[in-house]
């Protein structure tokens, strides 16, 4: 049912999108996967994130993430697989997965690691 949800608020996804790459909620990405944000949407499981959405909503984007922001999946815990550590633009950021679903991100297509 979940999964219902996510593609009832999901962002249009246009041909134009599937062109470029595939658009997924941040909690669904792996390491190695590279992309643009292209929408922070607090408004999933309200109460399960320990503040209110609008509270939530304010941090991921004092963190800086933001539309455009580039970011790439670092690294993801032992223990299922939570939490997750990414590459937001020139910051490194470990967020809980839970938090992650609400960033919607637009994954770059071919190989997106880029040097270190």
């Amino acid at each position: 049912m979940h999964d219902m949800l996510a593609e009832a608020i999901a962002p249009a996804a246009t041909p134009a999108a599937d062109a470029e790459g595939q658009l997924v909620r941040l909690s669904q990405t792996r390491p190695g996967d590279a992309g643009v944000i292209v929408d922070v949407r607090a408004e999933s499981h309200p109460g399960d994130h320990g503040v209110g959405l609008e509270e939530l909503q304010r941090r991921l984007l004092e963190f800086g993430f933001v539309e455009g922001a580039e970011l790439e999946v670092l690294h993801e815990g032992a223990i299922r697989r939570d939490p997750i550590a990414v590459r937001l633009d020139n910051m490194r950021i470990a967020l809980r997965r839970r938090d992650a679903e609400d960033v919607w991100v637009l994954l770059a297509r071919g190989p997106t690691r880029r040097a270190q």
